[in-house]
């Protein structure tokens, strides 16, 4: 990243595109989406880049682009020093990646760096106390003001939600007065698995409302956020469902690899309907507070992976009355194929299971990805076997 800021190459109007950047423990991919449509959606020619997938020192030194989109995880912000974004955002804060940073503290430290230099906008969330008090430490250029997002009535300086209408009353003209409308729910409930604006997921609210803070820090217009929000489509493994199999769900999100992602998931299944899926790499993160806050959800546990020790003794100290499975890791490729079996025996008609693994998956799959398409394939199976009964 911090080659690509120095090799970036100048626009046929002679400026650098400028950088819109964003992190946080979760959300990141779904929201460097999100604003990559909605400046699209505004005629800007935007790419997504950085931890995201697209190589940031080609798109940069390539100098097409009119906007970057730059998703940041914390290894990549512990080694840059000058980056200047145009607006920034780090979007939630929660343990993660400890085993490589040595420290909470020292991952916060490095998740900060996002707001460093930075020229327009530092976007926060109100929700997440940490997320501003980082914003007030940081060394931004003179004038960059402090823009909060709140799932509540927004107050001067902040988007929000009035009813179900995402509102802008942070860089709108008429701010102290009036608030501009950016969208509805409803351009988000295609988000959902069921398409419901009235179950759109607060962390999807919170992601949306970042990214047009962003956007709109940009010098995008108000109308082109709803456009660009009804145009985004989620990437794969981000609670997908995959299948119903004897009048049970089975959802897909693999890419919920820390405790923070998975109560994400966890929190929009009703109670007692979920049969987890969880385990793999927990990455030296305590699951203690996941486990306690979304017990009465549960049906029952099914284990994978290496590291199911937290796990265990999470369920163990704070939701003994579950009923627990475990599948041991294996070499002949089926440790998705038994878990799967395991949890579809311990479904009920309506009930869900859910892969939501609050961990790494690289002790036993190549990827999250890989995780997913894997489960994917058990629950095809299932099908299968009952179509030969």
């Amino acid at each position: 990243v911090e080659l690509a800021w120095r090799v970036r190459a100048r626009r046929p109007d002679g400026d650098h595109a400028p950088w819109l950047t964003l992190t946080g423990t979760n959300g990141k991919t779904t929201t460097v989406g999100m604003l990559t449509e909605i400046l699209r959606a505004a005629g800007r020619d935007a790419v997504a880049v950085g931890n995201v997938g697209t190589p940031i020192v080609r798109v940069a030194a390539g100098g097409g682009a009119d906007v970057l989109a730059v998703e940041l995880s914390s290894f990549q912000l512990h080694s840059t020093w000058t980056v200047a974004p145009q607006a920034s955002a780090c979007l939630n804060l929660a343990p993660d990646h400890l085993d490589w940073h040595g420290s909470f503290a020292a991952y916060r430290a490095d998740k900060a760096r996002v707001y460093a230099r930075t020229e327009v906008a530092c976007v926060y969330n109100e929700a997440d106390p940490a997320t501003r008090v980082m914003v007030e430490e940081a060394d931004v250029a003179e004038g960059a003001r402090a823009v909060g997002t709140t799932l509540r009535v927004p107050a001067v300086g902040q988007l929000g939600l009035v009813e179900d209408v995402l509102v802008d009353r942070a860089m709108h003209a008429q701010r102290h007065t009036a608030a501009a409308e950016l969208g509805t729910l409803a351009d988000l409930a295609h988000l959902t698995p069921t398409g419901s604006a009235e179950l759109v997921p607060d962390h999807v609210v919170a992601n949306a409302l970042a990214a047009a803070a962003l956007a709109l820090a940009h010098g995008v217009a108000p109308e082109h956020v709803r456009a660009g929000l009804r145009a985004y489509a989620p990437g794969a493994h981000r609670i997908a469902p995959v299948g119903t199999r004897g009048g049970v769900r089975y959802v897909d999100d693999s890419k919920a690899t820390n405790a923070h992602a998975a109560a994400a998931s966890l929190g929009v299944v009703p109670a007692g309907t979920c049969v987890w899926l969880a385990g793999g790499l927990t990455k030296g993160a305590s699951v203690d507070e996941l486990v306690a806050a979304h017990r009465d959800r549960l049906r029952a546990v099914v284990l994978i992976g290496t590291d199911r020790a937290p796990l265990r003794e999470a369920l163990a100290r704070h939701a003994p009355e579950v009923p627990l499975f475990e599948v041991p890791p294996g070499e002949d490729g089926q440790v998705m194929p038994r878990a799967v079996a395991q949890a579809a025996r311990a479904a009920r008609p309506g009930d869900t299971v859910l892969l939501a693994p609050a961990a790494a998956s690289m002790d036993q799959f190549a990827d999250y990805a890989d995780r997913g398409d894997a489960f994917a394939r058990a629950v095809a199976a299932l099908a299968e076997e009952e179509g030969h009964r």
